[in-house]
């Protein structure tokens, strides 16, 4: 099952139905051995042929970290000698991506650039980020080029709402903010548990969602105003609170394949694709917040 975000993309370390290279077997010696990979056998997850490790190219980078100094007579090669995704690795990416976010909306903020100009960037954004969930391989210039157009399409729908409820992006920001920390804390603490159930759980909610806002956009292009209501009064609360809901199972299911990946060894670059993935979850986030805040302030 692939993993999934707001745009149901093939992000993240998904090749071929599961996580590449989390569903082989450790190779013996090395870091992983000794430890049950979720993902094999008798699980959604499990492949149908004997696993094979995709990043396994026979080339140095593969060997373990014993394979290395016996050949070299050195200490044992770290993840950063052998080209495995590290924690900072994703720290870093993500830090760049969101930044890159921050530093574009902020400048969108300031220039006061028309709405005309702000859907014209999510529109671009929008296609970036659909090439890059549908590439196999992670290509920072879509990533980051990703980021920008979002951060522009983000400034200005935030002044949009900021003229009419004034300080209400600073509250969505923080709330995106104290989304982010609770399921974080949720998810070291195991009171959050990202399963294949809890996956599919989310997939369908999400797809069911995003029906629902579909069909209520059609119907406000058609009739104009709020369509069927989803927006608005007591079920745009409704559908407010699930948009957060779904965002923040979005956001513990990045944290599982960062976990993973980590674990299992994907390689360094991988960890654009977990930026990738943590901010389209906090973009979700900060949207859905921005709106439920305002029918709050209505």
């Amino acid at each position: 099952m692939r993993s999934s975000n707001p745009v149901f993309s093939r992000r993240g370390f998904s090749r071929s139905g599961g996580y590449a290279g989390f569903g082989a077997a450790p190779q013996a010696g090395s870091p992983a051995a000794g430890q049950a990979n979720p993902y094999a056998g008798g699980t959604p997850y499990a492949q149908t042929q004997a696993p094979t490790n995709p990043y396994a190219a026979g080339d140095q980078q593969n060997l373990t970290p014993e394979q290395l100094q016996q050949m070299y007579g050195a200490p044992p090669a770290g993840p950063l000698q052998t080209g495995r995704m590290t924690m900072d690795d994703v720290v870093m990416r993500t830090g760049m991506t969101l930044g890159t976010v921050i530093v574009a909306a902020a400048a969108a903020w300031i220039a006061q650039l028309p709405v005309g100009v702000g859907f014209g960037a999510a529109l671009v954004a929008m296609v970036l980020g659909l090439v890059q969930s549908f590439k196999r391989t992670a290509s920072p210039a879509l990533i980051m080029g990703y980021a920008l157009f979002e951060g522009l399409f983000l400034g200005v729908i935030s002044q949009v709402y900021n003229e009419r409820w004034s300080g209400i992006p600073m509250q969505a920001v923080l709330g995106t903010m104290a989304v982010f920390v609770g399921v974080l804390v949720a998810y070291k603490t195991r009171l959050i548990r990202v399963n294949a159930r809890f996956q599919r759980f989310v997939l369908a909610a999400a797809i069911g969602f995003i029906l629902l806002m579909a069909v209520n956009l059609l119907f406000a292009a058609i009739g104009g105003g709020d369509g069927l209501g989803f927006r608005s009064g007591g079920l745009g609360i409704v559908f407010g609170l699930v948009g957060v809901v779904l965002g923040a199972a979005f956001l513990a299911m990045d944290f599982k394949q960062v976990e993973d990946g980590v674990r299992y060894g994907a390689p360094r670059e991988e960890s654009w694709l977990a930026a990738f993935g943590l901010t389209l979850s906090l973009v979700w986030i900060y949207l859905e917040l921005l709106r439920l805040i305002s029918i709050f302030r209505d």
